[in-house]
């Protein structure tokens, strides 16, 4: 038992002091039975108190530390450290959350405030009393991080890695890579276009030795736990293999043309969102890699392909292979919102598109190239052939549903704005007479950005602004589509105007394919992307260790947003699996293999399939795997015979805090 105890109160500023009377605090527990010393502090946190906190650990031969301060989210790991850094073990330490669950809780009622706070803090006396100094354990680590989806985000962190010499898988569940940034045009400042960005990538990836990349890839098992992940990788054929017909007649392109002006299958080209029509047989765009592709999905298996370009293998078989990670990298992107049928006219009126479709289009009518276009002269934007002048951008389809807007999606897409105002002037300097009329809810084209909104203005395009509860109407008259709003702009004014193109400007939503969460177990918020531990002290980790976060896989980012999240990930990742050994939290169940009578409960209970069974004289009892227990106790009140004990929180300290608080 711990019987000389620092207690350090903190004013937190005033975010403490202002509704908890902290020196009653102080004077409550000071003389608790093992209270050495108790202080009351302005920033425990500052590094001069740190400091004090060492010295009187020190010079008093302290053998436990209570903080009364914030959230342990904010600070466990802080006030850890000056415990081991004063010699003391550092688990024991605990902290009394006196602001988030005090002052801040019941800032009109501050006596109350108080009060809790004193109970707050003499409840965690009395769990360090009890506590026992802990070890970490230490386990070996691959060298080797698995990278998941090959977007920008991805191929970014996985040449982050490789560069230090970590060992990279990156996977792509599609044929081809790059991901969304791919399917643009020139993207802002640089005005480089999107597939020259990935191309540039991808260039890079096949030269590096350190980095494996599969296509057609799909994640689908995930066992072990950190630094010892066993990932299998289920990789589709492309079903053409070029070198594999040589000697016959004709070049292997020459023939493949063929093969694909035969192939009588046509299919929505989804690269470019329906626009367009391509063949079971497929070039892509320009993507990377350049080997067209197979697409089983679609292909009736005629042959007739086969007979004029041998390279093409319709039969080929997927494969599997398995593979040891010792950390983990998602960057699995987002879906772009499908507007409901109707939703501005969607699906009903035939010259109302998607922000993504629009998009597409620029590039499709410039290179006037694509099988099915619908560009016939460049200067002049055609869509369905109709000459287009007139543009009506709606803004905040699928974003901000709050107001009139129905829908789940509460959150700001970010990129939206920015990427729809740089869209509309490439439009204008690329076809002749195009007026450009954006319908707002507020533009949001933050810092660097706003030079768009301001370019876009003196070029003359128009802004309008609609109330929340009041969007704009879409609607359809005799082959005249009209777009209506009341206009905060000019005092709720009623403007109408007629639009050759309506653009949906829809935001991100999560991935429909939940395959990745499922597997990883990584948990997703409210808004249905993953979900990081916390969005500023550990901004790309996730609750599993060894697994992070990179790019739109964790909610909209733009593309600067996106590159420096994914160079966090891969220094993260980097840092966890170099030096090939991992220290663990050493708060995990512990069974006692004397009392357990093996019923299951706790397997069953676990989330992360932590728990087992062994053969321990003559029966069968459980048995914890130490690198994948997370000490969430979740095992523990499903126990029948109370087998189960959580190292950290016992049942004696538990039962203790609860004692103090009671009384």
């Amino acid at each position: 038992m711990n019987k000389r105890i620092g207690v350090y109160i903190c004013q937190c500023g005033s975010n403490i002091s202002d509704y908890v009377d902290v020196e009653k605090v102080r004077d409550a527990v000071k003389d608790v039975d093992g209270v050495a010393l108790a202080k009351i502090t302005m920033f425990a946190c500052a590094d001069s108190t740190q400091q004090e906190m060492i010295r009187d650990i020190e010079d008093q031969n302290l053998d436990g530390l209570v903080v009364a301060s914030c959230s342990p989210k904010l600070h466990l790991f802080t006030f850890r450290n000056v415990a081991e850094r004063a010699g003391m073990n550092k688990y024991n330490y605990v902290q009394a959350n006196i602001r988030e669950q005090g002052s801040w809780a019941h800032s009109d009622k501050p006596a109350e405030a108080t009060e809790k706070a004193i109970k707050s803090v003499k409840a965690a006396i009395a769990r360090t009393k009890l506590s026992e100094p802990l070890i970490s354990p230490v386990i070996s680590s691959e060298n080797v991080v698995l990278v998941v989806g090959a977007g920008i985000a991805g191929m970014r962190a996985a040449l982050d890695l490789a560069k230090t010499g970590t060992r990279v898988y990156l996977v792509e569940k599609d044929h081809f890579v790059g991901g969304r940034v791919s399917q643009w045009g020139e993207i802002f400042p640089t005005d480089e276009k999107g597939r020259e960005v990935i191309g540039d990538f991808y260039g890079e990836i096949v030269k590096n030795d350190n980095i494996t990349l599969h296509t057609g890839c799909d994640v689908v098992s995930r066992a072990g736990s950190v630094g010892n992940f066993d990932i299998r990788l289920k990789i589709k054929p492309r079903g053409i293999v070029p070198g594999s017909g040589a000697g016959l007649s004709g070049d292997f392109e020459e023939r493949l043309s063929k093969a694909i002006d035969i192939c009588p299958v046509f299919v929505e080209d989804d690269f470019n969102f329906g626009l367009t029509r391509r063949k079971a047989i497929y070039r892509s765009a320009g993507r990377m890699p350049a080997v067209p592709v197979l697409d089983r999905r679609n292909c009736t298996g005629c042959g007739e392909c086969v007979k004029i370009c041998p390279e093409i293998d319709i039969h080929a078989e997927e494969t599997f292979q398995d593979i040891k990670a010792g950390s983990v990298i998602v960057a699995t992107g987002f879906d772009p919102y499908q507007p409901s049928k109707g939703e501005f006219g969607y699906g009903e009126i035939e010259n109302v598109i998607t922000f993504q479709q629009m998009r597409r289009l620029l590039e499709i009518e410039c290179d006037g190239k694509e099988e099915g276009a619908r560009c016939v002269r460049k200067g002049t934007l055609l869509y369905n052939g109709r000459k287009i002048r007139n543009i009506a951008w709606i803004f905040c389809v699928g974003s901000r549903q709050t107001g009139a807007l129905e829908g789940d999606n509460k959150y700001c897409s970010r990129y939206c704005c920015a990427s729809a105002i740089h869209a509309s002037i490439l439009t204008r300097e690329k076809f002749d007479g195009i007026n450009n009329i954006h319908f707002t809810r507020g533009v949001r084209t933050y810092g660097k950005l706003e030079i768009l909104y301001e370019e876009s203005s003196i070029a003359g395009d128009i802004y309008l602004q609609s109330f929340d509860d009041a969007p704009p109407v879409v609607a359809q008259e005799k082959g005249v589509t009209t777009v209506k709003v009341r206009d905060v702009l000019t005092e709720d004014r009623e403007m109408e105007v007629e639009a050759d193109l309506v653009v949906l400007v829809t935001g991100m939503v999560p991935r429909s394919d939940t395959s990745i969460a499922e597997i990883m177990k990584v948990p997703v918020g409210r808004d249905r992307f993953f979900n990081e531990v916390h969005p500023k002290l550990k901004p790309v980790e996730t609750v599993m260790d060894g697994i992070f976060l990179a790019g739109t896989s964790q909610g909209p980012k733009n593309i600067t947003e996106t590159l420096n999240a994914s160079n966090s990930a891969a220094i993260k990742a980097h840092a966890l699996v170099s030096s090939g050994e991992i220290e663990l939290e050493p708060t995990m169940a512990k069974i006692d293999r004397k009392l357990c009578e093996w019923c299951g409960n706790c397997l069953d209970s676990c989330p992360f399939n932590a728990i087992d069974r062994e053969e321990y004289e003559g029966k069968t009892v459980a048995v914890v795997n130490t690198s994948t227990c997370k000490g969430c106790g979740m095992c523990l009140p499903v126990c029948p015979v109370n087998a189960i004990q959580l190292t950290g929180f016992s049942d004696s300290e538990i039962i203790s805090m609860i004692d103090a608080l009671s009384e």
